[in-house]
């Protein structure tokens, strides 16, 4: 599922599609907007991906300093203030999403 997809779903869908893997599922909770679900389930995955879901959540609450730790433990730069959070969203997903 590309990232273009994941968020036409998340933005119809009452629940995200059968069969996405961990990454994809968490971040479709993130788009749609069920911020809890996805702050649970990116604790669970492994690596940069989860790091850096970690990172963009703390970012849309708000808790910059937070979202700062997250993002060096991802290895990602924290985002430009002009970058809105839909931006963020569609670049990290196209990346994690390959």
């Amino acid at each position: 599922m590309t990232a273009s997809e994941l968020a036409r779903s998340a933005a119809s869908d009452a629940a995200p599609p059968a069969g996405l893997d961990a990454t994809a599922r968490t971040l479709w909770f993130a788009r749609a907007g069920h911020w809890g679900t996805a702050h649970d389930l990116c604790q669970d995955l492994p690596g940069t991906a989860g790091s850096w879901i970690h990172a963009y959540l703390h970012r849309e609450e708000g808790d910059s300093s937070n979202a700062a730790y997250w993002y060096a433990r991802a290895g990602k730069p924290v985002p430009a203030r002009h970058t809105t959070l839909d931006e963020e969203w569609q670049a990290m997903a196209t990346e994690l999403l390959g």
